[in-house]
């Protein structure tokens, strides 16, 4: 499993450099998109090519063979067998490529070549759009802007230690020029991609960037890490089996102790069911697992498991993390593997707690659920305020066979399980 970064933003403000830094220090792969599009322009000029000739840009884009190695002097780029790391950063190259990038026949074939040389490996790249377009799902998307003036200034500095001809006014108006070209491109314009951090380094460091930055990978780590323990599936074993029973057993004494709790109807001894209830309480969720002869595999957010009781016993009950607001496709698979061993899966429509009352849209996925696996849906309406010695009421409605509605109809399939439940809600006797 690969880990990218993405780093995106304007000509000037230090994400080649920034890049080459967080590279070393976390033996990220760097992979240099903008030289992909400088060698496409190289060759282009080393063939008088002109942007309007398509059909040799095509041929180029044929044959062309673009390789990126990291040796101990430096990243070299090589372009048909040939070290060309200094010739693409050339003043001719520099004022034709963001044209060039424009074209949507190089933009595919760049996209195609800098995506294949990701696979599989934890890389760092930065561009224009590549935590936009190349790599929308990202581990680790930063957007780093800065100044127009100070950009200019940098990159002209840049120019004078290469050697390269120009003056500031040159580089700031070719600057101003690019910016333009990039925001306005009809494929991979310059924008700030989703959940991007953005960081602006007019005023600070490219070391201090780089600290920023690094800080926000470490995290990113941490994350998935745990993440990671979150969704490891434990095998059923006797032991696990043997305490999750203990604890069935015990909590269930203290729940009773706690509330009286009426119990109307139940769940059926064997095959697949879907227990969909309203969510009034954390404790409710609760109330269904504890007392119900059979093992409820509870769908949850992924947010309870990083307390440290909570993930424990999610893993001995054999919960489901989810990732709310999203569509979580590991935690859909789980659902859909539970159900077709013939188990007991819980979910909560409303998504939140009381969501009845705030008129809440309710979630689809119970009902997808339903009527992708042919299980049937058992409605619980669950009724009580929670308060100490108080009732609570757990009314199980009859199965519910979904069969008969299609992908298409998931809003009216359900609707037709929340009329089910609010009804159930209602009942005391």
């Amino acid at each position: 499993m690969s880990f990218i970064v993405a780093i995106d933003g304007p000509a000037g403000t230090g994400k080649g450099t920034v890049t080459k830094i967080l590279s070393k220090k976390f033996k990220l792969l760097n992979i240099d998109t903008g030289a992909t599009y400088r060698c496409v322009t190289l060759e282009m000029l080393n063939k008088k090519v002109k942007l309007e000739e398509l059909d040799k840009i095509k041929k180029i884009l044929e044959n062309i063979k673009i390789e990126i190695e990291n040796t101990k002097e430096g990243q070299k780029i090589f372009l048909n067998g040939e070290d060309v790391t200094e010739k693409i950063r050339s003043k001719e190259v520099s004022e034709l490529v963001s044209q060039v990038s424009s074209i949507k026949e190089v933009r595919f074939k760049m996209v195609e070549l800098q995506r294949k040389m990701a696979e599989g490996k934890n890389v760092i790249m930065e561009g224009r759009d590549i935590g936009t377009y190349v790599f929308p799902n990202a581990d680790v998307k930063i957007y780093l802007d800065a100044d127009l003036d100070e950009r200019a200034k940098r990159r002209f500095l840049q120019n004078k230690e290469k050697g390269i001809k120009t003056t500031y006014i040159e580089v700031l108006e070719n600057i101003k020029n690019r910016d333009e070209n990039d925001r306005n491109k009809e494929i991979g314009a310059l924008k700030l991609a989703k959940n991007a951090e953005v960081i602006d380094s007019t005023q600070i460091s490219i070391n201090q960037v780089a600290r920023e930055i690094s800080d926000i990978i470490i995290k990113k780590k941490e994350e998935i890490k745990l993440e990671k323990k979150i969704y490891k599936v434990r095998k059923e074993t006797p032991w696990k089996r043997f305490l999750r029973n203990t604890i069935k057993g015990i909590l269930s004494l203290v729940y009773k102790m706690v509330f009286q709790v009426k119990i109307n109807g139940k769940v059926p001894e064997e095959d697949a069911y879907i227990l969909c209830c309203n969510h009034i309480n954390y404790l409710d969720a609760a109330a269904i697992v504890l007392f119900n002869k059979r093992k409820v595999n509870f769908v949850a957010k992924e947010d309870l498991f990083k307390h440290r009781i909570l993930f424990w016993l999610g893993h001995i009950f054999d919960a489901i993390p989810i990732k709310r607001d999203m569509q979580d496709i590991e935690a859909m698979k789980r659902c859909l593997k539970v159900l077709k061993n013939g188990e007991l899966l819980g979910i909560f429509p409303e998504g939140t707690r009381k969501g009845l009352e705030k008129n809440g849209k309710a979630k689809n996925g119970a009902a997808f659920m339903a009527i992708k696996s042919k299980a049937k849906v058992i409605p619980i309406g669950i009724h009580g305020s929670f308060k100490p010695f108080s009732k609570v009421y757990i009314n199980y409605g009859e199965p519910m066979d979904l069969s008969n509605y299609s992908k298409d109809q998931l809003d009216e399939a359900t609707e037709k399980i929340m009329k089910e439940i609010v009804m159930l809600t209602k009942k005391e006797d």
